[in-house]
């Protein structure tokens, strides 16, 4: 199972980095990516370098497991939790991609808070306002129940916290600045990772 989790690490990692990137690079002639922004210790700045760590510790431990290093946790460590991993991974990887297509040119990675890109709100952006995240979380669940294992959850934990000071304290007042009453009106209305919860009530 250590196995396979880590050929999906590759596959998530090539599709929604690499593939999505190249295709933006061919729309745009720009790949899309902002890096870590914001002075260090700030918000932007935690969340960027949080992510991009929660992103290498979940990669690590399916490799550590296969590598006999790290061991299971038996409680979790059952035939049937292996299976809903398996089938959360690769739905959860299919709908980040297609989240990702759905953003067309407006697609990026991080904030440059001089940029103006178009207001995405159709497709998947009607169900919820971020479903390229609201897709990651399911899919980091799912690899670590193929893998569970102490460094796997520290990694989803990690993930979960990065995404959550991402949008919160950083792509929601950029936002908000940029698009204004189209925003607000439209958070007012769609949900923030699930469908009707964690809508905005902006005054």
């Amino acid at each position: 199972m250590a196995a396979l989790a880590l050929a999906l690490y590759l596959v998530y990692g090539g599709l929604t980095f690499g593939v999505r990137t190249l295709v933006q690079i061919r729309r745009t002639g720009s790949s899309g990516f902002h890096g870590v922004g914001g002075r260090p210790a700030s918000a932007e700045w935690l969340a960027g370098v949080g992510f991009v760590v929660a992103l290498a510790v979940g990669f690590t431990a399916p490799l550590l497991a296969l590598l006999g290093v790290v061991e299971p946790i038996a409680a979790l460590d059952t035939a049937p939790l292996h299976i809903a991993g398996v089938m959360l991974a690769v739905a959860g990887i299919a709908t980040t991609f297609i989240a990702q297509v759905a953003m067309g040119t407006s697609w990026r990675i991080g904030v440059d808070p001089g940029e103006r890109t178009a207001l995405v709100t159709g497709g998947p952006f009607a169900l919820v306002r971020n479903p390229i995240f609201a897709a990651m979380l399911p899919t980091a669940l799912g690899l670590t129940l193929m893998v569970p294992n102490w460094i796997a959850l520290v990694g989803l934990a990690g993930l979960l916290l990065a995404l959550e000071l991402q949008v919160r304290a950083v792509e929601e007042p950029y936002l908000l600045s940029v698009h204004g009453t189209t925003y607000a009106t439209y958070a007012a209305r769609v949900g923030r990772f699930l469908p009707g919860v964690g809508r905005l009530t902006v005054r």
